[in-house]
């Protein structure tokens, strides 16, 4: 009997062996479980905080582009109000250019058909006083410098 107890108890030894052994495995097979489950909750949450990074980056990259976009249409309106205005301050100086120009050549067109007239005269002053001074003065002219009339001078 002593080898029935011995084997009963060999048995009994075997078995709760291989319950501590099932205990352990299934302690270290809900262990692994576990790191498992971290492990994929890990990546889900670096996958979670990569995507709001790039989703912040983008919004900041699109926030500094429309800020540059919109300071680039401020400075474009701008240029185009200053070239806008320089144009029409070129048009009223041009057209107060002509305008003192049209002046001017009245003015000089006038003051110099004057001077025309005025030469012309002396000169046909000058021309008359030698043609008397010679004597070469024709009649009606030498009438008038002397006075005569026809009828004194005889035949005319």
């Amino acid at each position: 009997m002593a080898s029935q107890k011995q084997s009963y108890r060999a048995g009994e030894a075997k078995g709760q062996a291989e319950e501590k052994a099932g205990q352990m495995m299934g302690s270290v097979g809900d262990t692994a479980r576990e790191g498992r489950e971290r492990a994929q909750e890990g990546r889900d949450k670096a996958q979670d905080t990569t995507q709001a990074t790039r989703d912040k980056t983008y919004e900041t990259g699109q926030a500094a582009k429309d800020k540059t976009q919109g300071a680039t249409y401020q400075v474009k309106d701008k240029a185009v109000e200053k070239a806008e205005a320089a144009k029409q301050r070129a048009e009223e100086a041009a057209r107060k250019a002509r305008e003192t120009a049209e002046h001017g050549k009245e003015k000089t067109s006038g003051v110099l058909q004057q001077t025309g007239e005025q030469m012309k005269n002396m000169t046909q002053g000058a021309a008359d006083a030698v043609k008397s001074t010679f004597g070469l003065a024709k009649n009606d002219e030498e009438k008038d410098e002397t006075g005569l009339s026809d009828k004194k001078a005889g035949t005319g």
